[in-house]
This record gives structure tokens, C-alpha cells and sequence, in this order.
């Protein structure tokens, strides 16, 4: 249904809870067409991620092992996508603390500074 989702059954080492979540909100996008939350449609669109979240980690402990692993990673495993959250993680803590940082857009990179924060 969604090339996005990832087998996260026979993982090793196991699924983590981020990875669960992270399938949990490729399914959610996929089903309702979301793909950024609005007042109206942000606490509905957060419960059903938890709810599909708890029903797969159930899933996935009440299954038995898999005689052999997936055989794609998961993106939240893969170097490129852990560089990128990093990335982004420093970014908007730079936003936060009124850092002077650089963006990057399609023409060029500007030093961006927050000015009376």
C-alpha cells in the first residue's frame, strides 16, 4: 500500500518505538491524505498515530519470529537519514536559541540572524 513503510518484524536489533511511530505516521498520511497538520486537523491525526502505534507494537510482540530478517532498513537505521535529523535537530535549536545559522535554499546560502529575540 505505502512504499514508505518499511517491515519493521524481525528487525535486529528489535523495532524501536520511534521506528513503530514512524511507520505509524506513514500509514496515518497515506489513509487521510494529511500531510501537515492544521488546528483541525492535528489532535485527531496525533491520536490515530498513537493508536496504530500501540496496535503495531502489540502486532509485532504477539508475532512469532520471522525465519529471516527484512530486507530493507529502516530509514530511521540508515546513516544519510540520521545525518538529516541531525541536521534538522541543530537547525531548529539554533531557531530556538536565537543562534546565527546558515539555510540552505535552492540559490544560494544567507547567514540568518534572529534580531531582538
Amino acid at each position: 500500500m505505502c512504499r514508505n513503510i518499511t517491515t519493521l518484524r524481525g528487525l535486529e536489533p528489535p523495532a524501536t518505538s520511534e521506528e513503530i511511530e514512524a511507520a505509524a505516521r506513514q500509514y496515518v498520511r497515506k489513509v487521510t491524505g494529511v500531510q501537515s497538520l492544521s488546528d483541525a486537523t492535528r489532535e485527531p491525526f496525533e491520536d490515530a498515530v498513537r493508536q496504530v502505534a500501540a496496535i503495531t507494537a502489540r502486532l509485532l510482540d504477539e508475532l512469532p519470529a520471522r525465519r529471516q530478517p527484512p530486507t530493507t532498513v529502516p530509514p530511521l537505521r540508515r546513516a544519510d537519514v540520521q545525518a538529516r535529523i541531525a541536521a534538522r535537530e541543530a537547525h531548529e535549536r539554533a531557531h530556538e536559541l536565537g543562534l546565527p545559522h546558515e539555510h540552505d535554499d535552492d540559490e544560494h546560502e544567507h547567514v540568518h540572524e534572529r534580531v531582538g529575540v
